[in-house]
């Protein structure tokens, strides 16, 4: 009977501590809320492209985000294609119907060269066209598309790469084989584009577009 008596105040307590437990409210942990990313997505005569801008390379980057903002590139069209090379556009003047100005257009200014040695010209980069100048400076808006399987590497140090198509090569393959004009490469059929911004967590990103981003 001793031994019962030495016993049972310590079950009380057992079971007033458990009870209370019990009536402690239960704190959820706090849900992570993963970033979300800017992606361009590039509507085209064959689908949609989506395009990675790198990090690397931030004035590029802005710029692009910026004119997409503005729907600066919808219905401009690619109007410069070397097949085994590379898809050009960006350049207002395209929206015209003559075809001799092609090239020449843009925002009336320059972007700072951002080349970096490890962003290597491989397919699917896009990256700043530009006119002959010493410092490199990219034109404002017009850009291109490297659409060559084994990349353009003699570009590389020349031109600065600021993003990826993750997704939809195949529209750029489909772009790039159309009937063009023999000197200024420019297809006889507008093959104009729409461009916007949409927003992506990097795990989206990964299991939609395949993609991990590098730069």
């Amino acid at each position: 009977m001793k031994k019962l008596f030495l016993v049972l105040p310590f079950v009380l307590v057992l079971f007033f501590a458990c009870k209370k437990k019990e009536a402690e409210p239960q704190v959820a942990e706090p849900k992570v809320i993963e970033p979300q990313e800017d992606v361009v997505e590039m509507s085209t005569p064959y689908g949609n492209m989506y395009v990675w801008l790198y990090k690397a390379t931030p004035l590029h980057r802005d710029n692009f985000i910026k004119l997409a903002g503005e729907a600066y590139f919808d219905n401009t069209t690619f109007h410069r294609v070397i097949p085994g090379f590379m898809i050009q556009g960006g350049d207002p003047n395209s929206k015209d119907s003559d075809p001799s100005n092609d090239g020449q257009g843009g925002p009336n200014y320059t972007i700072p060269a951002e080349i970096k040695s490890e962003i290597k010209h491989k397919r699917g980069v896009i990256a700043a066209a530009r006119t002959n100048n010493p410092e490199k400076a990219s034109s404002g808006s017009q850009f291109y598309i490297s659409v060559s399987t084994p990349g353009t590497a003699a570009l590389d140090g020349n031109y600065t790469v600021f993003g990826y198509v993750m997704k939809g090569m195949e529209c750029a393959d489909s772009i790039v084989s159309q009937k063009r004009a023999p000197i200024s490469n420019r297809p006889y059929t507008d093959q104009k584009m729409q461009v916007k911004m949409i927003k992506k967590t990097l795990t989206e990103i990964k299991n939609e577009y395949g993609y991990t981003p590098e730069f």
